[in-house]
């Protein structure tokens, strides 16, 4: 498995298309719900994908967000759900994260049925239930690191 950190000026159109397919295929097909998946923030943000061999396995994106930073679009592809891949993939976000962003407390939208999930990561709901384009949702926040 390894890593690759790219601004998105830095990704070719192979790559761009891609990252898009795999979003769109875990947030619009397997979820069953229309919305802009592509919402215009993909340019400002920091792409990490995930890479088992050759395939795209998971992806995610770093944006800013005041004194914060947001982690979004989080995506594992269904072939490499359940192996421990979505774990590894948040670990290497939030080590990133501390290194570029130190100190910044770290904000995500999670689905509601993943709080367990992001709770393993030391993120706590800092929100009511909401909806979301017919999704539960959360608010949860990570107390930033120091940095490395």
């Amino acid at each position: 498995m390894a890593f690759r950190w790219d601004a998105f000026q830095e990704l070719s159109a192979v790559e761009v298309h891609d990252l898009l397919r795999l979003r769109s295929l875990v947030f619009v097909v397997e979820q069953a719900c229309v919305f802009a998946e592509i919402d215009g923030r993909d340019p400002e943000a920091i792409h990490l994908r995930q890479f088992v061999g050759e395939d795209l396995a998971g992806c995610l994106r770093i944006l800013g967000d005041g004194d914060a930073i947001r982690i979004g679009r989080i995506a594992t592809a269904a072939a490499y759900r359940g192996r421990g891949y979505g774990h590894e993939m948040m670990a290497e976000a939030l080590r990133y994260a501390a290194w570029r962003f130190a100190g910044r407390d770290v904000l995500i939208s999670a689905q509601a049925h993943l709080e367990a999930f992001y709770g393993r990561h030391g993120f706590v709901v800092i929100s009511a239930p909401y909806d979301e384009d017919g999704i539960p949702h959360i608010d949860m926040r990570r107390a930033g690191s120091p940095g490395a």
